[in-house]
């Protein structure tokens, strides 16, 4: 016989006391929990205005039910405060699901929840394929994310797959966000799903103000990255003793490295990408397959010395200027490279939290839901980035990014304010964010869309074809390309080179089936991928949804 290894949360502890809008999503989610029937419910509500709270509740109803919860968390690594929280409400830690668990706390945990000792879960998305015999609730936080897809080996939308989940167990699933993707928007207002809407802050915070830095009227100087005004409102929010964050969504030092004599610039050898420079440590590395090579002391296409430059900026790079500018700053760096797991996202958070650090300087990282109570300035290096390329959901997601990022800031009594670096100011992006209309933002989204019958308003399918050889790969995107479906409502697009034609070692082609909304693309495809048999050497992925056209 073994020990009890997870204390069941106590759900008759009182948690905050919660606002009357709080109190009425609260009670319409323990109801949903309650009826012991399948629903989905979208939660939304602006940064800070206790959404996670709320569905603390129905996580107490589920535990009042003898029913099982299931939390799924876009990085889990990164959800120390979140966990605080958690025990502060319930007296005890749930059960938790990532990656860099020792494998004998996974064999535990997994028995634990098969035998319905776990009562509580939190996880990352393979959480959802654990043995719950009695799940009551699945909740979907930051439902957004695009962390939710898994693009390589089994292809699944973690988001979509609770919802199926939750179908097969007869429980109620929460997808819970400041800002919905327009898929979950869309369901709920056509009735798929039930909506919840927290409009206003909690404790009486207010907003933060979002304004404009037009880069084309006061660009930083040369070399810097950081304008004027930027600069000097970082300047006085430090003289208050308050703290302040920059955020550029680029990791090391500079996304690029060429040579001043022959224009050369430094490639990985196994994919169609630039390395990166990481100059603290010395090196250039490729974020897509993980190559690393020392900088060169010569540029390996001429030979001329000591000629090769950084190009643009990363975090590294904004440190350095931050350095010069504010040596007495204490400052700290957030990016996937200085924190690695959980303990380091907790010693940052506390760091932060405890007024140890003075200026904040993040990646996406600093985006997942932190609250920094004495953090009243955010300042976006480049809100223009994400917004280029050929991605349909460029738009949104840098609306999404740039929003969960401004709402980290004035999260207590102090108010906050968000400065926003563009080349663009009058882009439909950055006039959302300066008015905060989520809705018609959304709207606006959706009526470019439809016409197409773009996502959510139709269906996409990819199919990636990758092989060693160039020929092998090409040999089979053409023939599929042949034998593609056609009739009314159905495009196939390509096939053509993948952005990333080359990616570890390995040459890469795609197509792209487009129908509309009410023509099932899974039978297509079986009849289409049936008319192919491509040899052993060539691998053929499908993605239906894709999120990621990389």
């Amino acid at each position: 016989p073994q020990a009890r290894r997870f204390a069941t949360p106590d759900a008759a502890r009182p948690g905050p006391t919660l606002g009357a809008e709080q109190d009425a999503a609260a009670a319409a989610l323990r109801g949903a929990v309650a009826h012991r029937a399948f629903s989905t419910t979208l939660l939304t509500g602006v940064t800070g205005s206790g959404k996670t709270e709320v569905y603390f509740e129905a996580i107490a109803e589920a535990l009042r039910a003898g029913r099982q919860a299931l939390v799924l968390l876009p990085e889990i690594a990164l959800s120390t405060q979140w966990l605080d929280r958690f025990v502060a409400r319930f007296g005890t830690a749930p059960a938790l699901w990532h990656s860099e668990l020792t494998s004998r706390t996974r064999r535990d945990t997994w028995r634990a929840v098969a035998e319905g000792e776990a009562t509580v879960l939190v996880g990352a998305r393979s959480a959802l394929f654990l043995p719950f015999p009695d799940l009551g609730l699945i909740i979907v936080d930051e439902e957004h994310e695009t962390a939710f897809k898994q693009e390589e080996g089994v292809v699944y939308h973690a988001r979509d797959m609770a919802v199926v989940r939750a179908r097969l167990s007869g429980a109620a699933c929460v997808l819970a966000s400041a800002t919905p993707s327009l898929e979950s928007a869309t369901n709920a207002e056509t009735g798929r799903y039930a909506a919840l809407h927290l409009p206003a802050r909690h404790g009486g915070a207010s907003l933060p103000d979002v304004a404009l830095v037009d880069l084309r009227r006061t660009p930083p100087e040369r070399g810097r990255f950081l304008s004027p005004p930027l600069v000097a409102a970082v300047t006085e929010t430090l003289a208050r003793g308050e703290q302040a964050m920059l955020f550029l969504n680029r990791r090391g030092y500079a996304p690029m490295t060429l040579c001043r004599a022959c224009g050369h610039r430094m490639r990985c050898p196994n994919c169609t990408a630039w390395l990166v420079e990481h100059r603290a440590q010395r090196r250039l590395q490729c974020h897509h397959c993980g190559h690393v090579e020392a900088p060169p002391e010569a540029c390996p296409n001429c030979g001329a010395p000591h000629s090769t430059v950084p190009i643009g900026p990363g975090v590294e790079r904004v440190l350095e200027e931050a350095s010069t500018l504010w040596p007495e700053a204490r400052r700290l760096v957030m990016a996937s490279d200085t924190i690695p797991g959980p303990a380091a996202a907790a010693a940052a958070a506390k760091a932060i939290q405890d007024r140890e650090v003075d200026l904040v300087i993040g990646t996406q990282i600093v985006a997942k839901g932190w609250h920094f109570p004495h953090l009243t300035l955010v300042g976006v290096v480049d809100a223009d980035l994400g917004l280029a390329g050929g991605d349909l959901r460029a738009a949104e997601r840098t609306f999404q990014l740039l929003h969960q990022v401004a709402g980290r800031a004035g999260r207590e009594e102090r108010p906050g304010r968000v400065l926003l670096q563009t080349f663009a100011p009058e882009h439909a992006v950055m006039q959302a964010l300066v008015s905060g209309d989520l809705d018609a933002f959304m709207a606006a989204e959706a009526d470019a869309r439809r016409p197409g019958h773009w996502p959510p308003f139709g269906r996409l399918a990819a199919i990636i074809v990758s092989a060693e050889e160039e020929r092998a790969a090409e040999r089979v995107a053409r023939d599929l390309g042949l034998a593609a479906p056609g009739g009314d409502g159905i495009e196939v697009l390509g096939p053509a080179p993948a952005p990333l034609a080359i990616l570890r070692g390995r040459h890469r082609r795609r197509l792209l089936l487009k129908t509309r909304r009410d023509i099932a693309v899974q039978p297509l495809l079986a009849e289409w991928l049936a008319k192919v048999d491509p040899p052993g050497n060539v691998r053929v992925q499908v993605d239906v949804d894709p999120v990621g056209f990389l």
